[in-house]
């Protein structure tokens, strides 16, 4: 209703002869530059529900580049982070915003592990004989998902990336491969090219001669499948092939990553729904 009202008052004149009883015509009559104006006071959840009031406000909102979504982005985003290299690959403010909400949980992680101002990187502490890890806010049991990782930091002896469960543990003692340590997570190490579950390795990956090894910086694309389960992973744009087959269904599964440098620094950008080809 108090969308309704101020609505009517800034456009009684142009309303002048409709039925304004009706919500749909006053939907659809509005600006589009008061309707921004209107959107940018909304909540997220409140806007997702917008989308589906009327054509004109599924145009507005779908517009994933437009003042509103700037506006929802720089009031989330730090400037630093918009300008950086990191965010680079996310063409529209709607999906730098999307990958924020979905960045690493300050609330989901070892306690040797922060976030930092950024959003999307965590910083490991140089903590002794303990291996650490940490998972993305929101996780997937429906739909193909992708995001990319980019480790910052050296990798020590142990540096695993893939998805786990809410059961999976986030801290343990030594230098272990704790991502893929039990049938609540699924892992790639990328200091040895080997595939981790339950406790066992699962092989090599990629299954290719003389794979090179990861180096720091690059960006590495995980790719869930959660309808067909599968994880899969990309780097520089090659398709590494399918690591995990299998994965349960109907069960949420998270952006994980374990680590046991000091000091090192993991980002994690998601990107959406896979390009195929």
């Amino acid at each position: 209703m108090y969308i309704k009202q101020v609505i009517c008052n800034c456009n009684i004149n142009m309303m002048n002869g409709y039925d304004l009883s009706n919500d749909y015509v006053i939907a659809e009559l509005v600006k589009d530059q008061i309707l921004e104006n209107i959107f940018s006071f909304l909540n997220l959840k409140d806007l997702k529900n917008c989308m589906l009031v009327c054509k004109t406000w599924f145009r507005i909102l779908g517009d994933e580049n437009n003042e509103l979504w700037r506006f929802h982005c720089i009031r989330r985003l730090s400037e630093e982070v918009l300008r950086s290299d990191l965010l680079s690959n996310l063409p529209t403010y709607k999906t730098k915003l999307r990958a924020f909400l979905h960045a690493w949980s300050p609330n989901d992680c070892s306690r040797n592990i922060y976030i930092k101002p950024n959003g999307f990187t965590l910083h490991r502490n140089p903590v002794a004989q303990s291996t650490d890890a940490c998972r993305g806010k929101i996780g997937f049991s429906r739909g193909r998902h992708a995001w990319e990782v980019i480790w910052e930091g050296p990798l020590g002896t142990v540096a695993v990336i893939g998805v786990s469960t809410k059961q999976a543990p986030l801290q343990c003692q030594g230098y272990v491969g704790l991502l893929g340590s039990d049938e609540s997570s699924w892992g790639w190490n990328l200091v040895d090219n080997i595939l981790l579950h339950n406790g066992d390795t699962q092989g090599d990956y990629p299954m290719m001669n003389n794979s090179p090894k990861y180096q720091v910086g690059e960006r590495v694309r995980v790719i869930l499948d959660c309808d067909s389960g599968t994880l899969c992973f990309e780097k520089k744009y090659e398709f590494l092939g399918v690591a995990f087959r299998n994965l349960p269904f109907n069960t949420k599964l998270y952006p994980t990553v374990s680590a046991v440098y000091g000091n090192t620094e993991v980002s994690m950008v998601y990107v959406g729904l896979p390009l195929d080809g």
